[in-house]
């Protein structure tokens, strides 16, 4: 019997491709994030919450490369994993999962959608020509957004809400130039194993501001809840989710491997509403569709680009 299941499973997967199975994971799992970081960060200091998550996820990540007895980066290879800690980790992590503490989390995951407007806008400043469809999904993206906002005018007038948008926006503009640096560097070491010392290392950034501006909370007083958070976020969020993101890009076209970035919003966006009955009107639903849709259009151009003018070998 347990070998017929086995059998069916093993079938099934291999009729779907775990490159697929992988990305549906993340699609997922990376959208239930934001829920349980405003979950989180609701009972305890949001620094302190990423610093915990980043320091147990990259310590599981260490230890299990020490344990294969892996090759540890060398000479410039620690520069390029200092700096990816810096954008990724201690600015465009920290950062979104501060801003939800004061935004829903639906819109944190929209804005951290974003992040491929701004990929097209600094190259755009190094001088690299905009395509049609750049521009097009541009335009249709930032009305998207205008739609959103729209509902959200008279929120601006309360600081916190500002505050959250602002530290949200900064967060995609750090991850898009994370992004850059990585495709212009290569990956030349072991890409999880870089995962885990750039969490590391960010966590032991965060520890140490916290710590000297006297936000932190003693751990006898975070709630269980933010506990279970922190397990959560370390599990799905720091762990399983990245090792299927980094395969699912290994092993799938672009064109693929990049629809995880339009399923997270919805993800976050219906589970919002449904555990903390965040705002889902039509304003939402119609602006989150059209940001989308002009997200999927820069992506597109992208792809169009990179197959024009491929990376040298």
């Amino acid at each position: 019997m347990k070998t017929k299941i086995k059998n069916a499973v093993s079938s099934k997967i291999n009729l779907i491709g775990l490159p697929i199975l992988a990305l549906c994971f993340v699609s997922f799992f990376w959208g239930t994030t934001w829920i349980a970081s405003k979950i989180g960060v609701k009972h305890m200091p949001a620094l302190q919450l990423v610093a915990i998550r980043q320091f147990i996820g990259g310590l599981l990540y260490i230890s299990f490369f020490l344990f294969k007895k892996a090759a540890w980066p060398k000479g410039k290879q620690w520069k390029s994993i200092l700096i990816l800690s810096a954008l990724n980790f201690v600015l465009s992590n920290a950062l979104s999962t501060w801003g939800v503490k004061y935004i829903s989390s639906g819109l944190g995951a929209i804005i951290a959608a974003c992040v491929p407007l701004w990929i097209v806008i600094i190259t755009f400043f190094r001088g690299e020509r905009l395509s049609k469809f750049s521009v097009l999904g541009l335009i249709i993206s930032f009305g998207g957004v205008c739609i959103i906002f729209y509902d959200h005018l008279h929120d601006f007038l309360i600081p916190n809400f500002r505050f959250g948008i602002i530290i949200s926006i900064i967060s995609t503009l750090t991850w898009a130039f994370g992004t850059l640096y990585t495709k212009k560097k290569a990956a030349t070491f072991n890409p999880y194993f870089s995962l885990g010392l750039q969490m590391f290392l960010s966590s032991i950034i965060v520890f140490a501001y916290i710590g000297a501006t006297g936000t932190a909370v003693k751990f006898s007083e975070i709630p269980a809840v933010s506990w279970w958070s922190i397990a959560y976020l370390v599990i799905f969020g720091s762990v399983l989710t990245f090792i299927a993101f980094i395969y699912a890009l290994q092993n799938l076209p672009a064109e693929i491997s990049t629809i995880y970035s339009y399923i997270n919003p919805i993800v976050a966006i219906l589970l919002g509403a449904l555990l903390f009955d965040e705002t889902l009107n039509t304003a939402i639903i119609l602006g989150g569709t059209v940001t989308l849709f002009g997200l999927y259009l820069v992506n597109y151009s992208l792809r169009k680009s990179r197959k024009k003018n491929p990376e040298p070998s």
